[in-house]
């Protein structure tokens, strides 16, 4: 197999002209989130010097996603996803903008700061499913999980910059001027989506209210694809989700060295960035479900493997396979539901992706922790990464259709790109 034909796949950025604006927008705009993500840690702890505080923030990250993203989802199925979409990005850049002013001027209490972070994650909850309809319905189907590995790239990569950039930042110019520098990543952002045509929902609109949401869920609960992608999701987050241990396992094992705690998240960065850098081979494969199990159980090995490991070098290696096999499932369980997915639905299945993405990390972190305090931190490690090689094998034996080759595009979704210039 040639190089070329394992580095990620560029078509998408050649046929496309409207998915370029998209991916620059989404970059730029991610790059400002993370900035802002450690911008409010800074600030609410120099407010505060409270971990129940720091603790809040993702509090207020996460509830009004769960809260919310649901019926953001019916929404986005009942109205044009371009408007929703450019609604919520104006909305996160004025929290951003609201953010800045308050990092101006000082003297505003935490639970202010708390609040406009809760509100720019309202406003995300609704963008994220209007933005789930995008790339089905502006390329082809089978350059679907190509577009999603250059999202995914882009956002690995971001993540290594962002919160390094925002450390520097804040040394020189303050808070203000990183929230600042978030708001005009919105402008791009909402630059990239606003010459998407009109993109209503394809057959029938979403009922109003529960309704809608009702509707949603029992498809999701009647498609053993999608439902099996986010089980597999679930079981590799909830059952093995590592972050809260890295601390007391740097302890336990590598003397408490804060240089390499520093270097696990680093890692798990590192292998994301890798894989999806080279994923071209994967993507061309057209088979997203077998992809994603066999990614989703080396995850699950490779953190058990770390939970073992004496060696601070092997741990780090195996953290790099660990995030690569973690990209890896996420582009591939992404290709699944959007291209597994009748477009009138999609902007609630998508909603429900992100409540699985955002809860059962934070789900992993607390079942890791208790755990931990219970045994050790190697034996939350182990445990859990048993438990996910166990559930996902358990969803592909019941779920046979997931290790089925090819994407059939879900009912409604066109094979062209409308409007591209």
């Amino acid at each position: 197999m040639s190089l070329t034909r394992s580095l990620v796949d560029v078509t998408p950025l050649r046929i496309s002209p409207l998915f370029r604006r998209l991916l620059i927008g989404r970059t730029v705009s991610v790059l400002g989130g993370f900035m802002t993500m450690v911008t409010v840690m800074f600030q609410v702890w120099d407010m505060t010097h409270s971990t129940a505080w720091t603790g809040a923030v993702g509090l207020a990250q996460a509830l009004p996603l769960v809260v919310f993203g649901l019926f953001a989802g019916a929404w986005a199925d009942r109205a044009d996803r371009r408007r929703v979409y450019l609604t919520a990005t104006v909305g996160q850049a004025a929290c951003s903008l609201l953010l800045a002013v308050q990092g101006f001027t000082g003297h505003v209490p935490v639970a202010a700061v708390l609040l406009l972070v809760a509100a720019q994650s309202a406003f995300g909850a609704l963008g994220g499913p209007a933005a789930g309809v995008f790339l089905p319905r502006l390329l082809p189907r089978e350059q679907v999980a190509a577009a999603l590995a250059l999202q995914q790239v882009a956002g690995q990569s971001m993540m290594l910059l962002g919160p390094a950039l925002a450390g520097v930042l804040l040394g020189w110019f303050g808070i203000g001027v990183c929230y600042l520098l978030d708001a005009l990543s919105f402008g791009v952002a909402f630059y990239g989506a606003f010459g998407l045509p009109a993109l209503p929902p394809e057959g029938e609109p979403s009922r109003a209210g529960m309704h809608g949401v009702l509707d949603g869920l029992r498809f999701l609960a009647g498609h053993r694809v999608v439902r099996g992608a986010l089980l597999t999701d679930l079981a590799a987050t909830v059952l093995s989700f590592p972050v809260s241990l890295f601390p007391l396992v740097n302890a336990e094992r590598f003397g408490g060295d804060p240089r390499t705690l520093g270097l696990f998240l680093s890692a798990l960065a590192v292998g994301g960035v890798a894989a999806t850098g080279l994923s071209g081979a994967l993507t061309r494969l057209a088979r997203p479900g077998a992809v994603m199990l066999c990614a989703s159980a080396a995850w699950g090995a490779a953190l058990l493997l770390f939970g073992l490991s004496t060696s601070a070098w092997a741990g780090l290696a195996l953290l790099v396979v660990a995030g690569a096999a973690d990209a890896t499932a996420v582009v591939s369980r992404t290709t699944l539901v959007q291209t597994r997915t009748p477009d009138a639905l999609l902007g609630r299945v998508t909603a429900a992706e992100q409540i699985v993405g955002q809860a059962g990390p934070s789900l992993g972190n607390v079942r890791g922790g208790l755990l931990a305090g219970w045994t050790s931190g190697a034996t939350a490690l182990v445990t859990g990464g048993v438990l996910c090689v166990l559930a996902v094998a358990g969803v592909a034996a019941t779920t046979p259709e997931l290790r089925a080759p090819g994407t059939p595009r879900a009912p409604g979704a066109p094979a062209t790109e409308p409007g591209g210039g």
